[in-house]
């Protein structure tokens, strides 16, 4: 299992701003993504090394914010001051996932300021509302060459904190706790003060930076 991407959300200076800080951090720009319809979300990305990539992402003023868990999740951490909102990894195969968890995975959709509608199926962000240390799934249903990963910079994504229980959240992956993704190193710490991402640690052009 890898590391598709990792969302961070928006504090209360906004969206452009919060880009734009953790831009100056890791010395390149972020691009505008574009909306995600469904979510009543919008979000800033930045392509990585390796098949990952880093989105910066915002509610918006929109019904749908309220009635979707993602809209709901990405509230309610930048109401709280804004910061890590959680981690996602990419399956070639939803099946087992949503025979795991028990429920059907749902379509999600983002449409990028160029007009290219990003097509893919997620489940599990109701596990990251009620336990932020879960990563949520997500398996892409547009063409490859579209991830938002592609064009990267050359910063590369080396590891993870993630405060939190290794035994529970493996088990919700489905992968050994000594080796839960392929791609990334994961560092558990304890969930003292509450669980999840913590920082996350880039290579970039003027060295090692942890956001």
């Amino acid at each position: 299992m890898r590391l598709d991407h990792v969302s961070y959300a928006a504090g209360p200076d906004g969206l452009d701003a919060t880009a734009a800080r953790l831009a100056g951090e890791l010395g390149v720009g972020l691009v505008d993504g574009g909306l995600h319809p469904r979510f009543g979300t919008r979000n800033r990305v930045l392509p990585l090394a390796g098949g990952h990539y880093l989105e910066v992402v915002a509610a918006l003023d929109h019904p749908a914010v309220d009635k979707v868990p993602f809209g709901q999740a990405v509230k309610t951490r930048s109401e709280a001051g804004g910061g890590w909102l959680g981690w996602v990894v990419a399956v070639d195969d939803l099946a087992p996932v949503e025979e795991r968890l028990g429920r059907p995975a749902v379509d999600g959709h983002r449409v990028r300021p160029d007009g290219f509608d990003l097509v893919w199926k997620q489940i599990g962000v109701m596990g990251l509302m009620n336990d932020p240390q879960l990563p949520f799934f997500v398996h892409w249903e547009s063409d490859p060459a579209e991830h938002p990963s592609k064009g990267g910079h050359d910063v590369e994504l080396l590891s993870l904190e993630i405060a939190g229980d290794p035994h529970f959240v493996t088990a919700w992956l489905g992968e050994p706790e000594d080796h839960p993704l392929d791609d990334v190193d994961v560092c558990w710490l304890p969930a003292n003060g509450g669980p999840g991402v913590r920082s996350v640690r880039f290579r970039t052009a003027h060295g090692e930076v942890t956001v």
